[in-house]
């Protein structure tokens, strides 16, 4: 695909005149295209125009039954099978079949919350006899979103499904690194005729300008970023001097438990896809393994294989099963980390790059100083830690030893200890024999350090909706 990816504000693309930028694919580093960079007036543009949209009411006010035709319509929220070189490099490795990250991932949240739009319900109360309370709930106002590169397509509309079934209108930021996905998904928001103008815009990123600009704007009310947790303390650092809410869904560490009496052959096999989804560029990606002692040699053996027979290679090959990483600076960062690995505990499978590309095969090292910061820090990448317990009080005591708490998963055969463990792990999420199963239907948020709020589920409406009291005595003028 070759194009020039612009800004989308107030129903039109623009470019400024600025000089575009080439956007390369990172498997071989050759261009797909190029893309516009935005600045802090562009920014300041779109909200103004986010804000007329939102004030004029037409969105806003608008039945919920309105806003959900919209949502639906074919030329809507994306639903579009668009195939092309620029969603080569997320794949996912999973066990005996592959499975490509693409738009259609994207369509379960726009039809769930598509339907939640409908349903948008306030309560009533009778405070005393003919005094009568009304709660509404209605939009917050303009949402602004900025979208990390992991995932640009499904966590997009992740945040914006919700915000327009609220009745919000949107500022977006795409990550400078998928500027071309991004303007695919706003040319089907373009092509909906029932989006009015201003409703939905778009700026490209320029370093951190474009972000900054938005974090501070006195125009935008609610800001959902997803991404590390350094980025989002700054986000509310930032949006402190105008008080606007703020929604984060930032890093994880999410450790998987294997107890003595699990499937050890269903634990590979989920755990092979659950730690190199996106060639572990992924906030829940399992990434420590706690295994019980007594079949801790089996475990690391049969994991070890697993991680082995992942082949890692371009995305658009059909024989890979793990893609690039999104650069070749990351690349840099990630083999660092491996060799700290190899000085700090035990090397069990060494990752490595491959002749060309930003290319990194899975590493699995054992370590047993729970304070490291392999193993407190997320490493966004294909390295897997490999620690042991020897009873459920230690395995609850490590799994919760980080700052974060987003994801979790546990592997037992035991339903009793199943419950006890997701009770007591502090994570928002806690996976029982499985790991990365993700719906539209099923909120994900983190405790601690790995942010504030929820998407997905009836929960991912509340950063955009307000309640409003309206006290009224019937019959008194």
């Amino acid at each position: 695909m070759t194009g020039l990816a612009q800004h989308y504000i107030a129903g039109l693309w623009r470019d400024d005149g600025a000089r575009p930028r080439p956007s390369v694919n990172p498997a071989d580093d050759t261009p797909l295209g190029r893309y516009v960079p935005g600045n802090a007036a562009l920014a300041d543009e779109a909200a103004t125009a986010a804000r007329a949209a939102f004030d004029d009411g037409l969105w806003a006010a608008s039945p919920g039954c309105g806003r959900s035709c919209c949502m639906n319509s074919r030329t809507g929220l994306p639903r579009r099978r668009m195939t092309s070189r620029i969603w080569s490099w997320p794949r996912m490795a999973s066990s005996g079949r592959r499975r490509w990250v693409k738009p259609w991932l994207a369509s379960p949240r726009s039809r769930y919350y598509a339907g939640l739009a409908r349903n948008i319900r306030g309560s009533m109360q009778e405070m005393a006899p003919g005094q009568i309370s009304l709660f509404h709930r209605e939009a917050a106002g303009v949402a602004g979103i900025i979208v990390p590169w992991n995932a640009p397509v499904t966590l997009l509309v992740r945040s914006l499904a919700p915000a327009l079934a609220a009745g919000c209108t949107a500022v977006i930021k795409p990550a400078a690194q998928t500027p071309l996905v991004h303007a695919r998904v706003m040319q089907c928001l373009a092509e909906c005729p029932s989006l009015p103008a201003g409703v939905i815009n778009s700026v490209n990123e320029n370093g951190i300008e474009v972000g900054q600009a938005m974090v501070a704007s006195p125009l935008i009310d609610v800001i959902s970023f997803t991404g590390s947790s350094r980025t989002g303390r700054k986000i509310m650092e930032g949006a402190a001097a105008t008080l606007k809410r703020v929604g984060l869904e930032l890093g994880g560490k999410a450790p998987s438990v294997i107890f003595e009496d699990a499937d050890l052959d269903l634990a590979v096999r989920r755990l092979t896809h659950g730690s190199l989804a996106i060639a572990g560029q992924m906030c829940a990606a399992a990434a420590r393994f706690l295994v019980h002692d007594s079949v801790a040699a089996d475990f690391a053996e049969r994991m070890t294989a697993g991680l082995k027979a992942v082949r890692v290679g371009p995305g658009a090959d059909p024989s890979s099963g793990m893609g690039a990483l999104i650069d070749t600076a990351n690349q840099a960062r990630l083999m660092r980390l491996i060799e700290q690995a190899g000085d700090e505990g035990r090397m069990m499978l060494k990752g490595g790059p491959l002749e060309t590309g930003a290319f990194l095969t899975p590493t699995l090292f054992g370590i047993d100083d729970v304070r490291s910061p392999l193993v407190q820090e997320e490493l966004f990448g294909p390295i897997i830690s490999f620690e042991t317990f020897g009873d459920e009080a230690e395995a609850v005591a490590k799994a919760n030893a980080t700052v974060y708490g987003l994801a979790a998963s546990v592997f037992t055969r035991d339903h009793a200890r199943a419950m006890r463990m997701s009770r007591a792990i502090r994570a928002g999420t806690v996976w029982i024999n499985a790991h990365l199963r993700l719906f539209a239907e099923a909120e994900t948020g983190g405790y601690g350090q790995s942010g504030l709020g929820r998407l997905h589920g009836p929960e991912g409406l509340h950063d955009f909706l307000e309640t409003k009291h309206i006290f009224m005595e019937p019959g008194v003028a």
